[in-house]
């Protein structure tokens, strides 16, 4: 890359300066140097890091816990800034607290057993009650401080798919399940019944997954802290038909089979319809 001078004035004797041509007058540009081009390119590289840690970052749904409002294989720009605690060194940029409704990418509260290593994953739910709410559920309709809710993105309850858990939640304690309730929600959960009700403590959240059915949420394990809230999905900016098993793969030749699969499906399963969809 070539940059661009201003033109060299005359000397006093009257010589044209060697950084001019006698034609134009116009001083030549000089070619980058290599270690010119290796801090352009430092630079650049600090930018998209600082945007991809700070401001934005992807994610891809590897279950149907929020079907239908997300489906496997969506891979999400996740805006990592509205939701954040307020910063001072950042006046000019848009805060605000997480909002009833709202879908979020937060960590979960609890650890899970990965390999023999306690992971705190990165979830996606919607949120449903904020600190001081009482919730319960009655058939499946959620109920927040007496009032029910509408619920135009959860799969209904049916006869078939009814649970006296999940549907008439908190009526019965969960029971511990190894790596799905934990000892200690188990073991709090009664502190937290009011009247029949389960009371959001301050400072925390209740989650819950839009496939009210199959999804492992506040209901398993409990109330998320505003301090593991991550950020709200933004749009899918590409969804490919997947399985849960595609995201669960730990070989390597695994791996390299589902890496080659997308390459030679890329264009037949690419759902070309959820490019750009918003998330709501």
């Amino acid at each position: 890359m070539t940059q661009e001078t201003s033109p060299t004035p005359e000397c006093a004797s009257g010589a044209v300066s060697s950084r001019e041509t006698p034609a134009s007058g116009v001083r030549q540009g000089h070619s980058e140097t290599p270690l010119e081009s290796l801090a352009g390119l430092c630079r650049l590289l600090v930018v998209i890091l600082f945007i991809y840690g700070f401001i934005i970052q992807n994610f891809v749904i590897p279950s149907g816990s929020m079907k239908p409002t997300l489906l496997i294989g969506d891979h999400l720009f996740v805006d990592r800034i509205t939701l954040a605690p307020p910063s001072h060194w950042m006046p000019l940029v848009y805060y605000r607290q997480p909002r009833r409704g709202d879908v979020v990418v937060f960590i979960k509260p609890v650890p899970d057993d990965v390999n023999g290593r306690r992971t705190y994953q990165y979830l996606v739910k919607r949120l449903i009650g904020l600190p001081g709410d009482h919730i319960h559920m009655l058939d499946g309709i959620v109920y927040i401080n007496g009032v029910a809710q509408p619920q135009p993105h959860a799969r209904p309850t049916t006869p078939e798919n009814f649970s006296a858990f999940l549907d008439d939640f908190p009526a019965l304690p969960p029971t511990p399940i190894p790596d799905l309730t934990p000892q200690s929600w188990s073991a709090d959960f009664s502190n937290h019944i009011v009247n029949g009700d389960l009371v959001v403590p301050a400072g925390d959240y209740f989650m819950m997954g839009d496939n009210r059915h199959n999804s492992a949420d506040s209901r398993y394990w409990g109330f998320v802290p505003r301090a593991n809230i991550v950020g709200r999905p933004l749009f899918n900016y590409w969804s490919f038909r997947s399985n849960e098993e595609d995201y669960s793969q730990d070989h390597l030749s695994d791996r390299l089979a589902w890496m080659i699969h997308v390459t030679q499906y890329l264009f037949s399963d690419t759902r070309w319809t959820r490019t750009f969809h918003v998330i709501h």
